[in-house]
């Protein structure tokens, strides 16, 4: 099966959602084809002006929180039909020594067309008839001795003080203790390099031209989000991050247009970057954990505007897993996943991809879910955690050091991090980090008169809560340690989980697993106190 942009839009003719963990709707339903095909998507200019800086935004706390329960009901009210995978294709790995005419015959078995082996996968693509049931598909792959594994292509969402002047508003690091243990390692260096999969990071400028082909979420009175035919949408580097163009950002790769510009057009992806390294005693805007670190920028999850443009990919669980393994190829030592979906079944293709990572030498933190206020599900891909010494599942506490009331509780939750919990706080107990300015971003919430393409290249901070948000502190933990030497992914984790502060029931349990990070209990314990 091979994806070719925008013909592929058009033969699908539905589009399916993807949500950001922190709760916002990232596609939308059945799309109508109002202009011939053309690239959807084409650089015109590497570079654009300066970035904008707009300041501490407080916008209203639903919207700062951007939670699971926000998402669902937008993604009731786009009008699909529900479903958490992608129609007409199915995730397959073969076993090893498998034949040919046993790959045929598993094709045909399904009514299959076409295998396809993309980079970084060391698994297939069946295509399958649009209405078959690949739930069923799998299902019936797996009963074959020649198959290692089969699933759906489910569908991902996105879960010393410094001297910054907005340091004072960020209470999470002062929570874990930072500012000492800063004092005990500085932020990390270059040499750690940091994955961060997500919807993407401000990371450089330009214009990119895009066809908006489609008219989407068809309402009695028309579409709600009319085509908007060729535009130019500006985007730049975050300040806070670094410039365009700095050896700060390296190897990035987009899988969701299959290219290397892996740029933000939904916010969550750069505010996650810049609690994992944030520029810090900088004398601008906030901090970040391991501050000196470099980027590598992976884009796995499909925003509004990236589906709205028709971008050839969607964040499926085999684009999960080629992101996971091009991070390990490509010299990460942690890999940040504030991602994941709580609908369908296992992933074991993601898990894999895991396994693998860990197996190179890579740290995994891992959201473990913001559903635990509506129905407690898991996290299919923190799921794993406990079985993968490597790979940590990350929960959610807030300003008071309770479990925040969105936080996944379950055995696989393994640490505790900041989450900010704004239903007991406020605005101000989300964490906060400058990312997208969002009243230039989501132009899609305005009355349809006013809708237009969006601006990427304006910044404002922003408080956000969700799991997502707790991860990136452990994924920066990752790298202090990491740093001092802890390079053993395995060790990392035993290290975290021996010295973490003890919440709730005495002992590991479900909300805090093994406790709140304590990153200077962790590096005294170490034998690195100063």
């Amino acid at each position: 099966m091979t994806y070719s942009g925008p013909v592929w839009q058009a033969l699908r003719g539905v589009g399916l959602a993807g949500v950001a963990l922190a709760g916002l709707l990232t596609a939308v339903g059945a799309g109508q084809e109002l202009q011939a095909p053309v690239a959807s998507r084409l650089l015109v200019q590497e570079a654009a002006l300066p970035p904008i800086d707009r300041g501490l935004r407080d916008q209203d706390p639903p919207r700062a929180a951007r939670n699971r329960d926000d998402a669902e009901r937008l993604r009731a009210e786009a009008g699909d039909d529900g479903l958490p995978y992608v129609r007409g294709s199915v995730i397959v790995k073969f076993k090893d020594g498998a034949s040919a005419g046993a790959i045929t015959a598993a094709t045909r078995q399904v009514a299959g067309d076409t295998v396809d082996r993309s980079s970084w996968a060391n698994f297939d693509i069946i295509d399958i008839p649009d209405a078959a049931d690949p739930e069923a598909a799998a299902a019936v792959l797996r009963e074959r001795p020649d198959v290692e594994y089969a699933q759906p292509r489910y569908l991902n969402y996105a879960m010393s003080r410094p001297n910054d002047p907005l340091y004072a508003n960020q209470w999470n690091f002062p929570a874990i203790d930072m500012e000492r243990a800063w004092d005990i390692q500085p932020g990390a260096t270059a040499d750690i390099i940091v994955a961060v999969l997500d919807s993407g990071v401000a990371f450089r400028s330009g214009t990119f031209r895009y066809n908006s082909r489609f008219a989407f979420r068809m309402t009695p009175g028309g579409p709600r989000y009319p085509a908007l035919g060729i535009v130019d949408v500006p985007f730049a580097a975050a300040p806070e991050l670094g410039t365009s163009g700095s050896t700060r950002f390296v190897a990035p790769r987009d899988f969701i247009w299959d290219d290397d510009a892996p740029v933000d057009l939904d916010s969550h992806g750069t505010h996650v970057t810049g609690t994992v390294g944030q520029l810090t005693n900088n004398g601008l805007g906030v901090a970040g954990m391991a501050y000196n670190v470099r980027i590598m920028p992976v884009k796995i999850i499909q925003g509004l505007w990236d589906e709205i443009f028709s971008s050839p990919f969607e964040g499926t669980d085999d684009v999960v897993a080629r992101g996971i393994r091009y991070a390990a190829d490509n010299g990460a030592k942690v890999i940040n996943l504030s991602i994941g979906r709580s609908e369908g079944g296992p992933a074991p293709v993601v898990t894999d991809a895991m396994r693998y990572a860990v197996g190179r030498g890579v740290f995994i933190a891992v959201a473990a879910g913001n559903t635990r206020a509506s129905g407690n599900q898991p996290n299919r891909l923190a799921q794993p955690a406990p079985d993968i010494n490597g790979m940590v599942a990350v929960g959610a506490v807030g300003l008071a050091l309770d479990s925040a009331f969105y936080s996944t509780s379950g055995s696989f939750v393994e640490l505790a991090a900041p989450g900010g919990d704004q239903r007991a706080g406020g605005t101000s107990a989300g964490i906060l980090q400058q990312t997208l300015d969002l009243d230039l971003l989501e132009t899609y919430d305005r009355p349809v008169s006013q809708y237009g393409p969006p601006r990427a290249d304006s910044f404002a901070y922003y408080y956000f809560q969700g799991t997502s948000m707790a991860t990136p502190h452990v994924a920066g933990f990752a790298a202090l340690l990491m740093q001092q030497g802890v390079t053993s992914p395995a060790a990392v984790e035993a290290a975290m989980k021996q010295f973490a502060t003890d919440k709730g029931a005495a002992g590991r349990d479900d909300l805090f697993g093994f406790g709140l990070i304590n990153p200077r209990a962790t590096l005294r314990g170490l034998g690195l106190a100063r």
